[in-house]
């Protein structure tokens, strides 16, 4: 939904429930770029400033994303001086990111996002299909690289990914943001306390977007890849590694296989998730999850990232924060500081499983038939 083209009065009902749902600073950076993805006006190109001239951090696709996310928060906890060129196939885009970040350069050009030798990470953001495309790119130049969801659209991608990791000795970090949140991190700590198998239960409401909308290009992978990815390897990290598989990918659907949706997965240590989307109309607030989860001793309820329900026997604990927390902030400074030593990135075994898990999980749901798939050792490929 294009909120700018709205009545007044829904957009002010719009503006006022975001600042309770996110606060001033973050509305606000949100109205801006509904503005930044309409520009269209002709622009003066600015090129490649001189490496002197500052920044290291290069930012690949310019869009809502990547300008009220990734640049903003870079901006808020570094300073703009880190920031350096960005691209996108829309110039207009990419000059009113650069200036409203106060980058040094923009370009359409992505090579010379990658060929800039004062780049040293780059956060890629483009549309899916191209993802993997330029993280190899990155990769081979030497360069860490942030990825966005989804890392790779086909089986194809995700093995030349792999490779590129492999034979570089590369940094890479993938955006699925959900389990750095706060309430994502304090799930995973009272579940992974209890033993045996868990149940868990996702109720995903989304936006229903329209027919001819790029997600449902079939070289950008649908909405499994553009939006179930989080959930699905939300839960894949709820379960131990040593335990995880083979897990049994079981898809229920009618006649479409992006929205409204179910799966089930059965983990190998006998856990079970049940993901269920429903795409229907306009969701005020944006989309609602709703989480509940059963292991040991512990019964789990989780709304929307901000309230959270631990109960543990007959303790009952009761978590929420003052706003929304869906973990972006800590992703996007999580790969940051794979450049500053902090952080050595992810591991090869898990960008190839999470990658085939919501690749198996949308071959489930167009082929209506069970899936089952391996770890990292027994599935990727020898040659």
């Amino acid at each position: 939904m294009d909120y700018t083209q709205q009545p007044l009065l829904f957009r002010i009902r719009k503006v006022l429930r975001y600042v309770l749902l996110y606060g001033i600073r973050r509305t606000w950076i949100k109205v801006r770029a509904q503005y930044h993805m309409k520009r269209s006006a002709p622009v003066a190109y600015r090129p490649p400033s001189d490496p002197a001239a500052g920044g290291h951090v290069g930012l690949i696709g310019c869009g809502n994303f990547a300008y009220s996310n990734i640049a903003y928060y870079l901006r808020q906890n570094f300073g703009s001086k880190i920031l350096r060129g960005c691209m996108d196939i829309n110039p207009a885009r990419a000059a009113s990111l650069c200036r409203s970040f106060a980058l040094q350069y923009f370009t359409t050009d992505a090579e010379q996002i990658l060929a800039d030798p004062a780049i040293d990470i780059v956060y890629v953001a483009s549309n899916h299909a191209s993802h993997a495309e330029y993280a190899i790119r990155a990769l081979r130049r030497g360069k860490a690289v942030h990825i966005e969801k989804p890392h790779c659209v086909n089986r194809d991608q995700l093995t030349r990914l792999c490779r590129a990791l492999l034979e570089t000795n590369g940094k890479a970090t993938l955006g699925f943001n959900r389990p750095c949140s706060r309430i994502g991190t304090l799930i995973r700590k009272y579940l992974d306390a209890q033993s045996g198998p868990a149940i868990f239960n996702w109720f995903l409401a989304g936006h229903q977007i329209d027919p001819d909308h790029w997600y449902f290009q079939e070289q950008e992978g649908g909405r499994v890849l553009g939006n179930l990815c989080h959930w699905t390897d939300f839960v894949y990290h709820l379960v131990p590694a040593q335990k995880r598989f083979p897990i049994i990918i079981t898809p229920t659907r009618s006649d479409r296989s992006d929205c409204d949706i179910a799966f089930t997965y059965l983990f190998g240590d006998g856990s079970i998730a049940a993901i269920t989307f429903s795409a229907k109309g306009h969701t005020f607030e944006g989309v609602r999850e709703r989480f509940a989860a059963h292991k040991g001793d512990v019964l789990v309820s989780m709304d929307d990232f901000k309230t959270l329900t631990i109960e543990i026997g007959e303790r009952k604990l009761n978590r929420s924060g003052l706003f929304r927390d869906h973990g972006h902030e800590s992703r996007i400074l999580a790969s940051y500081r794979m450049v500053r030593g902090d952080n050595e990135g992810e591991d090869v075994a898990y960008i190839w499983e999470t990658g085939l898990l919501f690749l198996e999980t949308r071959e489930a749901l167009e082929t209506q038939q069970s899936r089952q798939i391996e770890e990292f050792s027994r599935s990727f490929p020898s040659d």
